[in-house]
């Protein structure tokens, strides 16, 4: 990049519960940012956020947010509003992958298959209607596995307050089995990774959490659950019109041979541990490299 440098914006941070990986992520893409030439400002998601970005003029935003207003729509729309654009999806793909419920009848349009959905009776507790096996309970519209409650068949269902008042929930049959992931980069899978949970179940703790979690890519699969996988995330990221880059999660259930969707998440994260830029060097493609494409398609809707 001659002459002077572009400015650019990381937005990270914020309120939500995935405030401070967000600010992880940022770090680590504003550090590349800065390897590419970018002049970059890391810039912390406040109320006052379009106030800073119009008092700061960027060029570009990378958007490094994770959690229900970065991902969701509502910064991709007020970025559309003052025609500054970003990276990753836009409003209509980032509102669909958040919603889980609307993303999955997406999916299946396009033959993907997911877990079979539960009727729950709320009341004190949370539990599904007429089903005795094991099942997850999760929010309607969330990232990085918040609120996320696996309940076995010897255990009591969980009370409504686990969850905050007014939280929209849904059940899903547990699929036992191996947890896939497949990041997807402007419509090409990447690779298969396995991630194998040191509690067993992949919650935000076994996301982040030091030592929480094991990466084994390329995941060692039956060719053709390898090619599914890679083939549902490609289908999946275009059926809601994603960009950027994305990353689909799966379980497999190897008892049976079956693999299913779980969700596709439209704000990755982006730490230098984080599984898209893992998959990325694996292809080989380094951090920088992996920045450098996503804000070559930065854009507006």
């Amino acid at each position: 990049m001659s002459g002077q440098k572009k400015k650019l914006a990381v937005l990270m941070g914020g309120w939500t519960s995935e405030a401070e990986i967000s600010r992880l992520s940022g770090a680590y893409c504003a550090r590349a940012a800065r390897e590419l030439g970018w002049e970059v400002h890391e810039l912390e998601f406040t109320r006052d956020v379009a106030a800073d970005l119009l008092a700061l003029g960027p060029q570009l935003v990378f958007n490094a947010l994770h959690g229900q207003i970065g991902e969701d729509g509502s910064t991709q729309g007020m970025l559309n509003i003052l025609n500054i654009p970003y990276t990753h999806s836009g409003v209509q793909a980032s509102a669909m992958a958040m919603d889980k419920i609307a993303s999955r009848r997406l999916f299946e349009t396009v033959g993907i298959s997911l877990p079979p959905l539960l009727e729950l009776a709320i009341d004190e507790s949370v539990q599904p209607v007429d089903y005795s096996g094991a099942y997850v309970v999760k929010p309607r519209s969330d990232g990085s596995s918040v609120g996320v409650a696996l309940c076995h068949t010897d255990q009591p269902p969980r009370p409504r307050n686990h969850w905050p008042d007014g939280q929209e929930l849904m059940g899903e049959v547990f699929i036992p089995g191996r947890e896939l992931t497949v990041a997807v980069l402007e419509g090409k899978a990447l690779c298969v990774t396995e991630i194998i949970a040191a509690t067993g179940f992949y919650d935000w703790q076994a996301k982040y959490a030091a030592g929480g979690s094991q990466h084994i890519l390329p995941a060692e699969l039956p060719e053709a659950i390898t090619d599914q996988a890679l083939d549902w995330a490609e289908r999946a990221f275009s059926v809601l019109g994603c960009r950027g880059v994305a990353r689909a999660d799966y379980r497999y259930d190897d008892s049976s041979g079956q693999l299913f969707m779980l969700e596709i998440n439209t704000q990755p994260g982006m730490t230098g541990t984080s599984l898209v830029p893992e998959q990325a060097a694996f292809v080989g493609m380094e951090g920088p490299e992996l920045v450098r494409r996503l804000l070559e398609g930065a854009r507006c809707d």
